[in-house]
């Protein structure tokens, strides 16, 4: 099957090759695509072109119909260099909607990230531009995910913005991103190889001067050595040490005092010091310290970013999940192999053992064990048979299937999750907030403090004034207080991740660890939500054959569990019309001419409301209000629901269970699971009040459902939590979503939520001790340069390491000692 594509414009020879100008004699920029290399007009064509090839988006120059305009190369003009990505058909791959609003939002690859300090700038600088509703930097991932109004700001004038502060982006491809992401690890690699060996050998020949004392060693081996270490020195100084020279340059021509401030005046003022002493032959010098303070300093960056990628490592993992080909079955079953990234709902694919699956769906054919457990955190194989819904990015373990697909690409549950991961870090925890403005404010006042520092030691001792100013920039670098709560968020959220429990909103953790009550749902989430129709008592002569399919097409196009117990009795010539839901209560549409209802008996019969047969859960049918049937429907209650539950109170929680049934199967549920406070009968007006009432006594409310029915009240409480299988109404307005079915992922994600609080608070405490007590001590001299430059890498070690106790958690409320059950009482709405 093939596509009609139009022609893409053939430039001339000696045109350029993005624009289409002429290509001026001699020039030598270039771009090399499909094997063949294409002249160049200038440098802005060629930033242009390396950023549309490099991020993944060479098609452009395949699939366009028209040349761009040249870009300008003047300031006021810079925006037109990355007007190419304003184009309809290229943002097509990477700008999606958000909300109702008109807003979209895209997911970018930013270049220069090397700390918090640059995503607080990035950041700052976005979200003060008009038409930009939230942008948010992925730390771990250097991605950057901005929503913005296509109507007030273009995306090109964002991508200028990034470029004109020094943060060069693209619009994010998982493998050209990884790529991006190894060839800087690389880099990393050498400059901390190259640190590591000028430091050694500095060491080597500043050891005799030192053991030598003054006057133990000739003039000419003393000049000799500084020489030598002159030379040993200056490529740590210019290789290893230009990223935090060029961070610095970055910071002051934005106006912002980032953490590499201090550092490159360290590290630029001692080597041009002791420069000047070498040349000149007079006054100390300290090139030992300039490459041993480099050499830690990048060795605790290498060591903390490493840090950063294992724990948020799930991330960039889901995000390659989905295979990159498919089999696609044609409609005479020939096999066809595309790219996964071609397939649209209704294809089916075939999926052979040791296959991922390429994308969401349904199996038709077949039987075989899944392993979802990149998605759902678990580790057993699960079974799926035909009538399964599959998601894309699991692995095929046994036996070949069929699958319908349903959604693909960006549409698939793993691009969501994704996308879902990356919008949480569009908000920050209020501690988080202090820390990133602690640190920023603190660069400010540690450069005030070293020129007070710097001046006091010109009157006392000029001869210490270079090593003392060294000393104090070099201790009080603020890195630890800045790495404090994003190292401890970034294992948070992956040891979350894991455990499969995905947070959308990066102040859910912080809010968690903070709930005094947690509400929970019945249908769906204290039980499986697979309902089943286990009796039917027909009324009024109304045969039970035709009850069931009257009541399968009033709930055919329903996504509540109680529609899936009627499904197998639908019947395709009878169709339902001016079908209404009314949640809580019931449906009701017109069939053969006639009004019918389906739910709860005051709902429909109001006028002459039945008793049910008994206590269990029945639903009624009445045409135009007359009682026509009784349907009893069985739910089974969550095998790990009690355990759930006794975790929760053990983690001194209140629960309590507020749901929609009857009074009689809600006070049923909560006697056998042992929870205190229960209401049945609650419609979601009542739920949400009953929800106020806890707020208003001062209860921090934490409320976890699945259904449309749920989403006022997801949306009312403090967190959100939505079952693996909720509505896709009820995850967007969650906090958390649970991906896997097991229930006690809640009190773990409580546990955890706790831990990483205390986590953030740990390291602040450290930071903020270690700076108060190492800036007097470096002030009044009694710290050198070297044990300056080990003491602040070991902070930002130690602070790393602390977050980095997160991945070895362990949950101790899961599967706790058994403890009295209270007696459950009704609450009043």
């Amino acid at each position: 099957m093939s596509r009609d594509v139009a022609t893409p414009p053939a430039p001339d020879p000696g045109d350029c090759y993005h624009c289409g100008s002429p290509v001026p004699a001699g020039a030598s920029w270039s771009i090399t695509l499909d094997e063949a290399r294409h002249p160049l007009c200038c440098p802005g064509c060629e930033a242009v072109a390396h950023a549309i090839v490099d991020g993944g988006l060479a098609g452009y120059y395949r699939f366009r119909t028209e040349l761009p305009e040249r870009p300008e190369e003047h300031d006021t003009a810079r925006t037109e260099t990355w007007a190419v990505f304003d184009d309809p058909g290229l943002q097509r791959r990477f700008v999606h909607p958000e909300g109702d609003a008109g807003d979209v939002h895209a997911t970018l690859a930013v270049d220069g990230i090397t700390c918090a300090a640059c995503a607080w700038l990035i950041e700052h600088r976005l979200n003060a531009l008009a038409g930009v509703e939230s942008s948010a930097v992925n730390l771990s991932h250097h991605r950057l995910r901005v929503s913005w109004n296509p109507e007030r700001i273009r995306l090109s004038q964002l991508l200028a913005e990034l470029a004109a502060i020094g943060y060069p982006a693209q619009p994010w491809e998982p493998d050209a991103a990884q790529a991006r992401l190894h060839h800087q690890e690389r880099m990393n690699v050498r400059r901390l190889i190259v640190a590591a060996v000028g430091m050694a050998q500095v060491m080597m020949f500043s050891l005799p001067i030192y053991l030598a004392g003054p006057g133990g060693m000739s003039a000419d081996f003393h000049a000799l050595f500084h020489w030598l270490s002159f030379a040993l020195a200056t490529p740590v100084v210019l290789f290893s040490a230009q990223p935090f020279f060029a961070g610095a340059l970055r910071d002051l021509r934005t106006r912002v005092l980032g953490m590499d401030v201090p550092v490159a005046i360290a590290i630029g003022g001692a080597y041009l010091a002791s420069a000047y002493a070498v040349l000149s032959d007079g006054g100390e010098v300290y090139f030992d310290s300039v490459a041993m303070f480099t050499f830690f300093l990048l060795f605790g960056r290498y060591v903390e970013a490493r840090a950063r990628r294992r724990s948020g490592h799930s991330g960039n993992a889901l995000a390659g999940a989905l295979p990159l080909s498919a089999t696609r079955l044609e409609s005479n079953d020939e096999q066809r192999i595309l790219p996964a990234s071609e397939l649209v709902a209704g294809d089916r694919v075939l999926v052979k053992p040791g296959h991922g699956v390429p994308a969401d769906g349904v199996i038709e054919e077949g039987e075989s064990s899944l392993d979802e457990s990149m998605l759902t955190g678990e580790t057993l194989p699960v079974t799926r048979r035909p009538g399964d819904a599959v998601s894309g990015g699991s692995r095929n373990v046994e036996s070949p299937l069929v699958v319908r697909v349903t959604h693909a690409g960006r549409d698939a549950r793993a691009a969501r999750i994704v996308d879902l991961s990356d919008r949480a870090f569009a908000s920050r925890p209020r501690l988080a907030q202090l820390a990133a403005r602690m640190a920023h404010l603190f660069v400010l006042r540690l450069l005030l403090v070293t020129a007070c520092v710097a001046t006091a030691w010109w009157f006392i001792d000029p001869s210490r004034v270079l090593w003392v100013t060294l000393s104090v920039l070099v201790v009080t670098c603020p890195c630890a207080l800045a790495l404090a709560t994003p190292t401890a968020l970034t294992a948070g959220h992956g040891q979350l991740r894991r455990r499969g429990v995905l947070v959308t909103r990066a102040d859910a953790i912080e809010a968690l660890s903070n709930v005094d009550r947690v509400i929970l749902d019945k249908t769906g989430t204290l039980t499986t939500g697979r309902m089943s129709l286990v009796e039917t008592r027909p009324l009024g002569g109304l045969e039970a054959g035709r009850a069931r399919a009257l009541a399968a097409a009033l709930e055919a196009r329903s996504e509540h569990p109680i529609a899936r117990a009627f499904h197998p009795f639908r019947d395709a010539t009878r169709r339902a019309v001016a079908v209404t839901s009314r949640p809580g209560q019931g449906l009701e549409g017109d069939l053969d001419g006639r009004r019918w209802r389906l739910g709860r008996p005051a709902f429909a019969a109001p006028h002459d409301v039945p008793a049910p047969p008994d206590a269990d859960q029945w639903l009624l049918l009445a045409e135009a209000g007359e009682p026509r049937a009784w349907f009893r429907l069985q739910d089974q209650v969550r095998d790990d629901a009690a355990e759930t539950v006794a975790g929760l109170r053990a983690l001194g929680l209140a629960v309590e269970l507020l749901s929609g049934d009857t009074a009689e199967a809600a006070g049923a549920l909560a006697g056998h699971l042992g929870i205190a406070d229960w209401r049945g009968g609650a419609d979601p007006e009542a739920k949400l009040t009953r929800i106020r009432e806890c707020q208003a006594e001062g209860e921090r409310v934490a409320m976890v459902g699945d259904g449309i029915n749920d989403v006022p009240v997801l949306a009312g409480a403090d967190v959100a939590i939505a079952m693996n299988g909720a509505t896709d109404l009820a995850r967007t307005s969650a906090d958390a979503i649970l991906l896997g079915p097991r229930l006690t992922r809640i009190v773990e994600a409580v546990e955890l939520s706790r831990a990483t609080r205390r986590v953030m608070r740990q390291n602040m405490l450290w930071s903020v001790c270690y700076n108060v007590t190492a800036m007097p001590l470096a002030a009044v001299g009694l710290v050198p340069p070297w044990l300056a430059a080990i003491g602040m890498s070991a902070s930002s070690l130690v602070v790393v390491g602390n977050a980095l106790r997160l991945n070895r958690f362990r949950s101790r409320a899961v599967a706790p000692a058994a403890a009295p059950a209270p007696t459950p009482r009704e609450v009043n709405a």
